[in-house]
């Protein structure tokens, strides 16, 4: 699937790198090397998928996400050489749909890029809401509801929620659902899946500390409990 993308690199080579590798995927291109520019653009031109630098003169990546998500649904994947724990919960919290940490390999970043735009929103006419409990999860329309109540969820966030509500109670590895979210099994990428796991529950349970709905089956993964909290 060939997309417009926007690449938001302060570093000259390493975004020619990335527009090189985009380009011969057949992906229609922009780069720009602060974050100004990449607000601006992703404004103007409109892609369906931002490549986003963190650290950036002007604006940094963060801001220019959170100003970015309040208008638009563009994808968006963070590049940053900040790689603790504190870092990729703020970058997924303001909605970020993945976050790949300096150095990274072209190959993985082009693996990264082709799975975000395979999540493309179901159409219409999908099937009806998944039902859990007080939890409902419509995948055609890309919505979460608890007790009826609207829950806003990134794409990575809504992904996994989307895999575990259509086994309720069967446990899902990490990897697996890393495959469900990224369509890549690295250990090393597997910790963003507890972070998405972690704002999933401070957003439908009542309390996230100890989750009745979003259950960890410990030395394995995660489940959506099919019982009534």
């Amino acid at each position: 699937m060939c997309a417009k993308v926007l690449v938001a690199e302060d570093d000259p080579r390493q975004a020619e790198v990335v527009r090189r590798y985009l380009t011969a995927a057949g992906h229609e291109t922009l780069v720009v090397h602060d974050g100004r520019a990449a607000l601006d653009e992703a404004r103007r031109w409109r892609p369906g998928l931002l490549v986003l630098d963190v650290m950036m003169p002007g604006l940094d990546g963060l801001r220019v996400c959170r100003t970015l998500r309040q208008e638009s649904d563009v994808l968006v994947l963070m590049l940053t050489a900040r790689a603790t724990e504190d870092d990729l919960l703020l970058g997924l919290e303001l909605g970020a749909d993945d976050y790949l940490t300096k150095p990274y390999s072209p190959r993985e970043l082009m693996a990264r890029v082709r799975t975000l735009l395979r999540r493309a929103p179901a159409g219409p006419d999908g099937p009806g809401p998944r039902r859990i409990g007080r939890l409902a999860v419509d995948l055609a329309r890309h919505h979460v509801t608890v007790d009826g109540e609207p829950v806003e969820c990134t794409r990575g966030e809504f992904a996994i929620l989307a895999a575990l509500a259509d086994q309720p109670d069967r446990v899902f590895t990490r990897a697996q659902l890393l495959h469900h979210t990224r369509g890549i099994d690295r250990s090393s990428t597997e910790r963003t899946i507890d972070m998405h796991v972690l704002n999933l529950r401070r957003k439908i349970e009542s309390d996230p500390q100890q989750p009745t709905r979003l259950v960890t089956v410990y030395g394995v993964g995660y489940k959506l409990s099919s019982g009534t909290p």
